[in-house]
């Protein structure tokens, strides 16, 4: 937020705000290694980061809606590049068998469920995702529905995804953001 030639004024965890020198650590475990040259050098979870005013270490993408007011973006599902549209009315992110073998789903463990659609009724395979990445943001082990069919054209990037991050919506513009 501020900085002098020895104090760094931080906002942490979008809550608190601490003023720190050198050397001091922070009751939420941000370490201040250096301040020099109007940035300072801080140590969060073994990471260091080189702060200057204004800059986060928060992962955040942000998306433009369409000409119908969707969010739709690309994802790296288990590492691989596929479609997704943002959908929080979708309790977990939802794909055809399709989209599924293509990101090398495991099925070993999954289970049959019966998902409530607008559609009506619709069985599915229960499954984990290693990883389902957007941009900077990466988050591991994400539940996920599989459909039976392929009536799924695009993968919902629903719930199980979204609730590990924060969304912040302004006009046509969505803000996702993960910290570190």
């Amino acid at each position: 937020m501020s900085m002098t030639n020895t104090r760094a004024e931080m906002l942490i965890n979008n809550s608190v705000v601490r003023s720190l020198r050198a050397g001091e650590v922070s009751p939420e475990g941000v370490k201040v290694i250096e301040i020099s040259g109007g940035s300072a050098l801080v140590e969060i979870d073994g990471r260091r980061w080189q702060m200057r005013i204004g800059s986060s270490t928060s992962a955040s993408v942000m998306l433009q809606a369409d000409e119908r007011g969707h969010f739709t973006t690309t994802a790296a599902i288990n590492g691989q590049p596929m479609r997704v549209l943002v959908d929080t009315g979708a309790s977990a992110v939802s794909m055809n068998l399709n989209d599924a073998r293509r990101a090398g789903v495991s099925f070993a463990e999954a289970q049959r469920v019966t998902m409530q659609t607008a559609a009506g009724p619709r069985y599915a395979l229960l499954v984990r995702l290693a990883s389902v990445q957007i941009g900077d943001i990466l988050i591991g082990n994400v539940e996920a529905t599989v459909s039976e069919g392929n009536e799924l054209p695009i993968i919902l990037l629903g719930m199980s995804f979204l609730n590990q991050v924060e969304m912040q919506r302004s006009g046509r513009s969505l803000t996702l953001t993960r910290r570190h």
